[in-house]
């Protein structure tokens, strides 16, 4: 479970970017994150993820403290940025091994793994050339594997389908679905609201740092589209 409790964080002493925010994400949810650009999407995804620290609150994952016991909440995350920095002069298989080293992943289990999901993705011809010739979905791809191989229980996302064919997109949807059945949660953000309503069994609403809605998908939108809703909460003073 992952547990989003009273968690602030200020910019510059004056930003408030999350204003205590209080969430909970569930095992077996698939969970939407929605908010316009600046709103505190990134920000509360990175406090998660712990690479940003946060003044006020705490954020447990499966009982582990980002804050106290950051090793061992790690050990249970994987997090995909919206734009992420891989080592380009690495091969797409060095990178995956490097990732698996970090997280202890025997031989016996990653190699099935990697092959499972290079053949899912259709990136295993290329698994042997530097990340630098990759095209942008390619590389996006590779990230993802990164992530999945470890098996985390918490997966992180941010804007995870920006850059992938829309095979990609489906593949890495019947993905979570997947995951999730096997007793792990997902937690991402998106614009793309007509993903998130189909998707997603819960979702979040956030404006200039604060949850305005969140709960069960239906309940939120209820006769409406999850867009105009969104859309309503955004025209609001």
């Amino acid at each position: 479970m992952l547990v989003i409790k009273n968690v602030s964080k200020t910019y510059n002493n004056k930003t408030k970017a999350c204003d205590r925010i209080n969430l909970t994400i569930e095992p077996g949810d698939i969970y939407g994150f929605i908010g316009h650009n600046g709103a505190g999407k990134t920000t509360l995804l990175k406090s998660i993820s712990g690479i940003i620290n946060f003044e006020e609150g705490d954020i447990t994952i499966f009982g582990h403290s980002i804050k106290t016991d950051a090793m061992e909440a790690k050990r249970l995350i994987a997090y995909i940025p919206d734009n992420p920095d891989i080592y380009e002069s690495l091969t797409g298989m060095q990178y995956l091994d490097f990732i698996c080293d970090v997280f202890e992943i025997p031989l016996e289990e990653r190699v099935p793994l990697i092959d499972k999901y290079a053949e899912m993705f259709e990136i295993k011809d290329v698994l042997s050339n530097p990340i630098s010739s990759y095209s942008h979905g390619m590389k996006q791809k590779i990230v993802i594997m990164s992530a999945l191989v470890h098996q985390p229980k918490a997966l992180l996302l941010d804007e995870p389908f920006v850059g992938l064919d829309p095979k990609a997109s489906f593949l890495l949807k019947e993905v979570f679905k997947d995951m999730v059945d096997k007793g792990s949660l997902i937690f991402f953000s998106t614009h793309v609201l007509e993903v998130a309503e189909k998707l997603c069994n819960k979702v979040a609403i956030i404006k200039n740092g604060k949850i305005v809605s969140n709960g069960r998908t239906e309940d939120v939108i209820k006769d409406e589209s999850l867009e105009q809703i969104f859309m309503e909460l955004s025209n609001e003073s």
